[in-house]
């Protein structure tokens, strides 16, 4: 059962977050279109809202009646529970994302022709200073040094080891997948660790070079809330970064030492693992959106309105723009951060990991 109750757990979640999404993010910004001030409370504008928070209400109730009757009325093994469930977490994003794409393209026409902010003038304010209030690169790099620690106490109980070395665990923390113990398979999995380690860092400081965006309607309290972003992203990298190391290690450790450990705790793990990254992602979004409540303006009556930069956004989710030095922008959709797809280095911290992973999988 514990492969159902991780699935409803990461479907409610996800359910939450789509269907609230609308009114979690920044009232300028619906559906990846930027909307002026003047326009936020625009009949089509609310409506747009309520509408895709009404449907993905309604799908997200059959999704999880279906899967909680699959579920429960038959005897199933919960690795199958996991794999539907991610399939089933998997439609529901694709489905939202038919509904967010709709909904984009008919804000865009509005604005379009009845010329919203057509009458206002654009102002950019941007700060390129870093971002001291987030959490100094050392805090990643000593999780990194586990890893490396973790791969030389292995070679070093290398006689201890099975000729048999687990790549894979279950939902109930036990091994089910092995492969032939030699000196890269044994290490394989501090190696993906550290690896991991390495991407939350670079994602935290690139994060923290990005240039600070600032509302022209509000700047002072815009400079606050963009610090107070960063500094939640950062405490959330690490967290992750430290959730993951800690279960790694135990897991590499129970390779090593593999009778010292038992089933039950083995499984108390894995929970525990599950709830404190739920809780975690959990008060990351409610903190992050909370800061995405409308600014109050101080500078309407200038006439003034934030930098229109709809052209850099493709669909409203995707980023391109050769002007911005930043790698790290905050999203349009969605809670948290995206990459700027116009610098290079995007693309290696997007695939790069990956295809070291899936030669670190080849060689196994």
């Amino acid at each position: 059962m514990v492969g159902y109750w991780v699935s409803i757990a990461m479907l409610s979640l996800l359910g939450a977050i789509q269907i609230f999404i609308p009114y979690m993010l920044k009232s300028t910004i619906v559906f990846g279109v930027t909307i002026p001030t003047s326009q936020i409370k625009h009949a089509t504008v609310n409506q747009t809202k309520k509408t895709y928070s009404v449907a993905m209400a309604i799908i997200w109730l059959l999704m999880i009646v279906s899967y909680s009757i699959w579920g429960l009325s038959i005897n199933q093994n919960g690795e199958l529970q996991i794999v539907v469930g991610v399939f089933t977490m998997l439609l529901f994003i694709l489905i939202s994302l038919l509904f967010y794409t709709y909904f984009h393209r008919k804000l865009q026409v509005e604005k379009q022709q009845k010329q919203w902010g057509a009458d206002l003038t654009e102002v950019k304010i941007a700060s390129t200073n870093k971002q001291d209030d987030m959490l100094p690169l050392s805090y990643f790099w000593s999780l990194a040094l586990v890893s490396v620690i973790l791969i030389i106490y292995t070679y070093y109980q290398y006689p201890l080891l099975p000729q048999q070395v687990p790549t894979h665990w279950g939902p109930s923390g036990e091994a089910d997948a092995f492969t032939e113990k030699n000196y890269f398979s044994v290490i394989s999995l501090p190696l993906i660790m550290l690896v991991t380690q390495i991407l939350f860092a670079t994602i935290s400081e690139g994060t923290k070079r990005s240039g600070v965006k600032i509302s022209a309607l509000n700047m002072q309290k815009s400079a606050y809330n963009q610090g107070k972003k960063r500094q939640y992203t950062s405490k959330f990298l690490f967290l992750t970064a430290f959730l993951i190391t800690l279960l790694f290690s135990f897991l590499q450790l129970t390779t090593i030492h593999h009778a010292a450990i038992g089933k039950n705790f083995m499984l108390a793990i894995f929970i525990g693992f599950i709830v404190l990254t739920f809780m975690g992602s959990t008060i990351f979004s409610i903190k992050f959106s909370k800061l995405n409540k409308e600014i109050a303006p101080s500078n309407m009556s200038n006439g003034l309105t934030d930098l229109d930069d709809d052209r850099y956004w493709k669909g409203g989710l995707v980023y391109f723009n050769k002007e911005d030095p930043s790698l790290f922008v905050e999203k349009r959709f969605g809670i948290g951060w995206t990459i700027n797809f116009a610098r290079p280095m995007g693309y290696i911290i997007l695939f790069g990991p990956i295809l070291i992973i899936f030669f670190i999988a080849y060689f196994l």
